[in-house]
């Protein structure tokens, strides 16, 4: 085979490519698991053992995740790099790998080695076709955690028009992400844990009175983490709350008691 020589060098290069792929990924799942466990440690000073209940489920989520995309790496590099004879399955993987060498033209033909009479004409150059490699398996990924974020909420005003999160560093597009997905997850815990006072504040229109304690907890929190970017014109915090506690209804919140780039009513 031509290009059994330079096979696994070729496939060393797409298990390093992949690897440092999904290394950043791996970086911020860990980093969440460790925030998570912080939580968790924070939690069992309160007289409250139900406060523990939210960062340990968002742990084993972490945790889960980060397993996930461990085990699948893992699998990918051994499955890629292991001598010796491979399943059909492993065997295809290998050669799309290392179907990334571009094939050597074909040797030009040896001259006769003895003359003759009348030489015939010039056979004309054989084509090389060129084939475009096949690219490489990329491994699974694990669970991603972005998060949508909502819309707008009704009478919250549309500061965003000017303002583009692509246009900020890559620092503060990282706290947007996280504090996008944070108080989403804020709010599904409340809703999780205080259902019956969430439905009594969605019909008397009072959330915010109502939960004012665990909104609170929560918005401490979310302000500790991402104070660099509360002055921007995105309040997260409210936008969850009002499409998971209040259902899309801002009004049900009552009075928002949060002071942002613009007044929520």
């Amino acid at each position: 085979m031509p290009q059994e020589p330079s096979a696994p060098n070729t496939i060393e290069q797409v298990v390093a490519r992949a690897l440092r792929d999904n290394l950043e990924r791996i970086q911020r799942t860990s980093d969440e698991l460790h925030q998570a466990i912080a939580d968790v440690v924070a939690a069992c000073g309160s007289s409250k053992p139900t406060n523990a209940l939210p960062p340990m489920l968002r742990a084993q989520t972490s945790a889960a995740s980060l397993s996930a995309a461990l085990e699948v790496l893992s699998r990918f590099v051994a499955v890629t790099l292991q001598p010796g004879p491979r399943s059909p399955f492993e065997a295809e993987i290998a050669r799309l790998a290392g179907a990334v060498a571009v094939p050597e033209a074909a040797p030009a033909p040896a001259p006769p080695s003895k003359p003759v009479a009348a030489p015939p004409a010039p056979a004309p150059a054989p084509r090389v076709v060129e084939k475009h490699p096949a690219p490489a398996p990329e491994p699974p990924e694990a669970e991603t955690l972005e998060v949508e974020a909502p819309p707008p909420a009704p009478g919250e005003p549309d500061h965003e028009a000017e303002f583009s999160v692509s246009r900020l560093s890559a620092e503060e597009q990282e706290l947007h992400r996280r504090a996008n997905r944070v108080a989403k997850v804020s709010m599904q815990d409340i809703k999780m844990l205080r259902p019956e006072q969430v439905r009594l504040g969605r019909e008397h229109k009072d959330i915010c009175i109502r939960l004012r304690d665990d909104i609170e907890k929560a918005h401490r929190e979310y302000d500790r983490r991402f104070k660099p970017i509360m002055d921007h014109p995105v309040d997260y915090f409210y936008r969850w709350m009002v499409e998971i506690l209040a259902e899309g209804d801002a009004h049900a919140l009552g009075e928002y008691p949060y002071a942002t780039t613009g007044t929520h009513h």
